[in-house]
Parts: structure tokens; sequence; C-alpha cells
């Protein structure tokens, strides 16, 4: 216990599971010494804010009981026996995360709760969600890219809710879905008389959302009158509902999402260039699920507890044939897919483990990978993807460890460092 306490300023507690009930304060991190998994679902619930690491010896350390003690809440573990580089690096890396979370979640349950959903501990995820209380302290207009499906709006949510704003409104509206004609009604109202059949004024999502956020998500879909009539509102925030003789002003902050490059459509002509440096005063990327591949077990299985829990008391776990199976797909619907597809096979598992058996992929998208690509490069690029995520998930665990990573994957230390080296992992981006 001492050398936890030199790790870090923080008080950590020890909890064997014959008797945790007397500890009664809220510690910053649990280190679990078990040789059994009863109990562990009951010590999640009871500290269900602080990370959990499992110190776990005989039945525990197999792969079974490692699978259990996961399912269970425990979000990390070392086998015994413990030596202090082992221990160390995964004690100031959960004590980071759990560091981090507080920074970010603050008293507000919103931002909380949108947090629960931003899941993932690849590097290019990890660095987006890291900006998150930067970019909600300031005041800037936002502009959030990213494909279709990786979460821009729950990090627009999370970036209102973490700043001055968060006790005002945060109103989302899609563009795409705005016919040309009615986007500035939309906008900014109108009044009483406007047009024939406004027999009362109206308020625009401009004023529903005062002192808050508005989100323009698929912002590219506007048309160039509806992008001329949102950069004169961006200049001064100053709007005039249809058919008010009176200009006002709005304090909104606008964040903007787009799953396209707006350069090249600015390039193309089809976007207003000055709207765009208008909109880009803050960039955020969020990384593709093709980029963060490491990040597929850990959201397959957040996904399969979330619904799992809505069948009723189970939470499955996944075989390792069926993450092989998630890890090697294209994912071109990102997080959104995925979720889709967990869903799709908890309502049809046949157990309460899911094995790649039920899980049903999009076949017209697995053939049109192979189509486009060809048979040979699909199959090369799946084994890379797994290869990767594989190695990374196995250095994660052991606080890049390289000897203890090999050992866990079966494999000799050089076979290891040798897939290391073909896929430009650096084991030190592993060590807290």
């Amino acid at each position: 216990m001492l050398a936890l306490r030199q790790a870090a300023d923080t008080v950590v507690q020890q909890a064997e599971l014959a008797d945790f009930s007397a500890i009664t304060d809220d510690p910053d991190l649990v280190v679990l010494m078990a040789d059994r998994t009863a109990g562990l679902i009951k010590l999640r619930r009871k500290w269900d804010a602080a990370p959990l690491l499992g110190c776990f010896c005989s039945a525990v350390a197999t792969s079974s009981g490692v699978r259990r003690a996961l399912e269970a809440g425990v979000d990390d573990y070392i086998n015994c026996p413990v030596r202090d580089i082992d221990l160390l690096p995964r004690v100031e890396r959960l004590l980071q995360r759990r560091a981090a979370r507080r920074a970010l979640s603050g008293t507000d349950r919103r931002i909380g709760f949108s947090l629960k959903n931003l899941v993932g501990e690849s590097e290019s995820f990890l660095r987006a969600v890291e900006l998150i209380p930067r970019l909600g302290d300031v005041d800037g207009t936002l502009l959030i890219t990213g494909e279709t499906g990786t979460g821009k709006e729950l990090f627009a949510r999370a970036i209102h809710y973490a700043g001055p704003r968060k006790g005002k409104p945060f109103v989302p509206v899609n563009c795409g879905g705005l016919p040309d004609h009615l986007v500035e009604n939309e906008l900014f109202g109108h009044a009483r008389g406007a047009y024939t059949d406004a027999s009362s004024g109206q308020h625009g999502l401009v004023e529903e959302s005062e002192g808050g956020t508005l989100f323009l998500d698929e912002v590219e879909a506007l048309s160039p009158g509806a992008q001329a009539k949102l950069l004169r509102f961006l200049q001064d925030h100053e709007y005039r509902p249809l058919g008010s003789p009176k200009a006002r002003h709005a304090d909104v902050r606008v964040v903007a999402a787009t799953n396209v490059d707006l350069r090249a459509e600015v390039d193309a002509q089809r976007f207003r260039e000055d709207l765009f440096y208008r909109l880009s005063i803050l960039l955020l990327r969020i990384p593709s699920l093709r980029d963060r591949g490491e990040d597929i077990p850990l959201l397959a299985q957040h996904f399969a507890c979330r619904y799992a829990g809505r069948q009723g008391p189970l939470r499955p776990s996944l075989t390792e044939a069926a993450l092989a199976m998630l890890s090697t797909h294209d994912w071109p619907g990102n997080v959104r897919e995925l979720e889709a597809v967990i869903q799709r096979s908890i309502l049809m598992a046949r157990g309460s483990v899911l094995e790649a058996s039920d899980i049903e992929l999009d076949a017209s998208e697995v053939g049109r990978a192979a189509v486009l690509r060809g048979f040979q490069e699909a199959k090369s690029n799946a084994i890379d993807s797994f290869e990767r995520a594989y190695v990374t998930r196995v250095l994660t665990a052991h606080g890049g460890n390289i000897s203890e990573a090999a050992r866990a994957a079966g494999t000799d230390r050089r076979a290891f460092q040798r897939l290391m080296r073909k896929h430009g992992i650096d084991r030190h981006q592993f060590i807290a």
C-alpha cells in the first residue's frame, strides 16, 4: 500500500471480498485481492464510480474467471504474484482516467450521462475526449467533423454541459431535414401576420436556445440561400423574425457538425467559404471506428450490457470468435452500426454468451467491401485489423510490458515484437 500511495497523491482503498462493508468513504481506486468472483457485483455497486483493479489468484486467474470478473465491472486486472513493475502503471492509468472523468463531469448529471455514452480507450478517441473541457470553457463557434455514426452529437452535448451554458437549453436541429423555404422560419421564427396562415407568432430555434447551444447537424445540407441567412446571423448574432420590424439579439453558441469534407465542398463551390471560416473557428475531429479498432471489444461489451439489461438481469459476454468477427468488419456505419448489430444479436441470441453465429453483419456491406478490394486484399485487411486490435488490447491490459503481453497471447517475446513493428505500435503509449 505504501508503494501505491507514492504512485499517486490520493487515497487508495484496498479491500478483500470477505469484508468491505466497514469501509464507508468514497475511494479514488479500489485494489481487490481476490481468489473468487463471488460478491464482485455487490462490490461494484458499492463503489460505482471508483475504478476497480483486480489482483487475481487461483481460479479467478483463468480466462473464464477473468471474463466473469470483467463482466461484473472490474476495470483492469493483474494475475498473482503481484509485482510493483506491473501494478503501478495500472494504478496510475486508472487514477488518471478517474481524474479526467471528474474534471469533465463536475456535479452535473447530464454531462455524466453524456460521458457514459462516450466509450473508448484508443489514443485517437481519448485525444478528442480530452478536448471536451477546453472546448466547453470557450465560447467560439465550433465545427465537429466525422463520418456518420461516430457520435458527433454526443460530443456536442458533452461540450455544452462541460461549459458555463450547461444550465441553458441544448437544441439540436438536422439541417438536412429543413426544407429550403422553411429554414428562415424554423431558425428565426415569425411574427403574427407574417403570412396568410400566421394567426399567431412562433419562436424559432434560435430563440429556444437562448443562453445555450444551437447544434446544427449536417450543416453541409443547407442551400446557398440558407447559408447566407446563417452567415448573417453568425456575424453579429442578430436576427429578425419573419414579419417583425425589429431585429433581436441572441446569446447563443453555435456548434455545427458535418460528415463531409467542407473544405472540398468550398473548393467545389457548393459551400460558402466565408461561412466555412465562421463555423470552423474551433475544430474537433471525431475518429471513425476503423481508426480506433482497438475500441471495438470495449464498445461491443458496453452495448451488450446496455441492451441485455433491458431484457432482464442478463450481462452477456462475447466469445473471442465473436470479437474477432466484429474486429474484422469495416463498420461503414461506425459506432451506430456496431450498436445496432449488438442490439440485434442480444435480441436473437440463444444464450447469455454471444457467439460468432449470433452476430449478423450487413451482408451487402461485407460483399461490397470484398468486391471493391478483392478477396486477398479484404482478407489481408481483416487479419491486419484483428492483429492490431488484439496486440493493442493485450498491451493495454499489461501496461506496455511486452514479456507479460506475449505470455498472455501465448507466443514468445520476439514474435510479439514482430507484430508490434508490423503495425507500428509503440509500447510506451501504454505505460501510464
